[in-house]
């Protein structure tokens, strides 16, 4: 994958580059070819294979912003957002996988490792690691830092004690970035991966418990300064929401081009359903609500590259790329009607699979807050 800078932009948001464009073409072959004929399996079974997993970190979208130098692409923060849009046009399980994987995990490490951290740890991650944020617990949801997770400090070593739930990731993972900025890896005595959740929806993506029993966790795996943990997750979240947009936009891209296509194969009354007005018409608005969200997702993640200020922008991207998924998907089932509501067809998928965008790395009122608070100048 080529070295990508973050050009001065003066063309349309969604311009890309001849990288971007052969990189974005390059993740959509992949996900047509590889990842869609095993979507109803993956959903069914609720696991996502790890040759497709081995096969992600072959294409190199497991270390997009990992520099050359540890196996990684050094390419840009926009690039993670097309790959992850481009994977949840077909499978939003995966796309969420890939997405923890560079906005949250790599990125953290990115910004507030060590040299040492990334030395030993960006080579593992962009060839065979699976990263997962453990953030939170069943006492903190929407107040995602009153934590009851403890880390004492026992001289030479932490002990971590305590439980987090929802962490995306945890099943598959080998590194986990737990929320007292410590990084324990697969092996640490006190450490343990619990429950796997059974989802409404991005059933092939687990989502499990941790738990943290006197877990010893060397020094020098702090991930930034002691005490700072809060500035390092509420960071990493902001661009984490960036990522969410871009799941959804794919969502609601997906669903949309199946409505879009059945719309014109399906006849009623001696012709097909795209001819008449009122489908014409929710076509029209589903289209544009689908744009509105991409340009916000798409100049949020351009923000963040040039290094300007994106808090604002990338809450909005959330807000309206998932209710934009909600309402497309919604309709997309109402356009197939009965088939629609059943499994032979795939539209009940992106449904059952948008929802959380609703609920994970800030709920729809979170948005809202930040947005607010932004606005009156007060983060």
């Amino acid at each position: 994958m080529p070295e990508t800078l973050a050009p001065a932009r003066s063309l349309p948001l969604t311009d890309l580059s001849e990288d971007e464009r052969m990189f974005r073409d390059q993740v959509r072959d992949f996900a047509e070819a590889e990842v869609r004929p095993l979507v109803p399996t993956m959903d069914r079974e609720a696991r996502i294979p790890r040759e497709l997993i081995d096969k992600c970190f072959e294409l190199g979208i497991m270390g997009i912003e990992v520099p050359e130098s540890a196996g990684g692409a050094a390419a840009t923060f926009f690039m993670s957002v097309l790959a992850v849009e481009e994977l949840a046009r077909v499978d939003a399980s995966l796309a969420v996988l890939v997405d923890v994987q560079n906005t949250l995990v790599n990125n953290a490490l990115l910004r507030w490792g060590t040299d040492e951290q990334k030395a030993r740890y960006f080579p593992r991650l962009a060839s065979e690691w699976v990263g997962a944020y453990a953030l939170s617990e069943a006492g903190s949801g929407s107040d995602a830092f009153a934590l009851a997770c403890r880390a004492a400090d026992k001289g030479d070593h932490y002990e971590l004690t305590g439980r987090k739930l929802w962490i995306t990731n945890a099943a598959e993972a080998d590194l986990f970035i737990v929320m007292a900025t410590v990084d324990p890896a697969r092996g640490y005595r006190g450490f343990q991966v619990g429950k796997k959740e059974d989802k409404l929806g991005i059933r092939a993506s687990s989502t499990c418990e941790l738990v943290l029993e006197g877990c010893r966790v060397p020094k020098g795996n702090v991930l930034g300064e002691v005490g700072k943990g809060y500035k390092i997750a509420i960071e990493t979240l902001n661009e984490g929401r960036i990522g969410i947009g871009a799941q959804m936009v794919g969502v609601a891209q997906g669903s949309f081009e199946h409505g879009l296509r059945y719309a014109q194969e399906r006849s009623q009354f001696g012709r097909p359903i795209a001819e008449f007005q009122a489908v014409q018409f929710l076509l029209a608005e589903l289209a544009t609500e689908l744009e509105a969200a991409r340009l916000l997702t798409y100049n949020a993640a351009r923000l963040r590259d040039t290094g300007a200020p994106f808090i604002k922008e990338a809450a909005m991207a959330k807000l309206v790329a998932s209710r934009a998924a909600e309402h497309v998907s919604s309709k997309v089932i109402e356009i197939y009607g009965g088939y629609g509501f059943t499994r032979e067809y795939p539209v009940e998928k992106y449904f059952r699979d948008q929802k959380v965008g609703q609920i994970y790395e800030g709920t729809t009122n979170m948005q809202l807050m930040v947005i607010a608070k932004q606005l009156l100048g007060k983060l």
